[in-house]
């Protein structure tokens, strides 16, 4: 798979611990993760999938050592509609945003889980997708070099400030993707 992350992120990747692999795909769900969860929120019947979604998402965050149960949670997360495969395929914008973001976890876990470089550039790669989306629909957002940006910090494996940047860019995009659904936000 050709992938958009950078070379040098690519490269930080397959050269560093898994410490970093699992700093890196837990900034990259943060940011992600609002995508999902923002516009899932309130759809009935899906509280426990939001759930499970903010108690990963905050477990990818501990980064010592892998989650014992990543690959239980991808299997539950690919059982989420927004990874079934469909005929009709994803056109709704709502759709599509909640559908990387959830693609974006389920490459996280699976990364955190195994230390595989491959499933973190993965996760990567569905957020620069994105974000590249998102870039093309509104004029001069500029998501997409932001998004290189904290992919290149996330894989120096330094913490420091990392979540709470991650958190804030996370909300940036939520909001920016609610203003193309016609739900309000700017």
């Amino acid at each position: 798979m050709q992938t958009l992350v950078e070379g040098t992120v690519t490269e930080a990747l397959r050269d560093s611990g898994d410490e970093v692999i699992r700093l890196y795909v837990a900034a990259c769900a943060e940011r992600m993760a609002p995508l999902f969860i923002g516009l899932r929120a309130g759809v009935p019947g899906r509280e426990a999938d939001l759930d499970f979604c903010v108690r990963s998402v905050r477990d990818l965050w501990h980064t010592g050592q892998p989650l014992a149960d990543a690959a239980e949670r991808v299997s539950v997360l690919e059982r989420f509609p927004e990874l079934q495969p469909s005929e009709e395929g994803i056109t709704g914008v709502a759709d599509t945003y909640a559908f990387f973001g959830a693609l974006a976890l389920r490459y996280a876990l699976l990364a955190h889980g195994t230390g595989d470089p491959r499933d973190a550039e993965a996760c990567g790669h569905a957020a620069l997708t994105a974000m590249g989306m998102l870039d093309q629909n509104l004029a001069g957002a500029g998501f997409s070099a932001e998004e290189q940006r904290l992919q290149s910090r996330s894989a120096t494996g330094d913490a420091a400030g990392l979540r709470e940047v991650s958190v804030t860019a996370g909300r940036e995009r939520f909001r920016a993707v609610l203003g193309r659904t016609g739900q309000g936000g700017s």
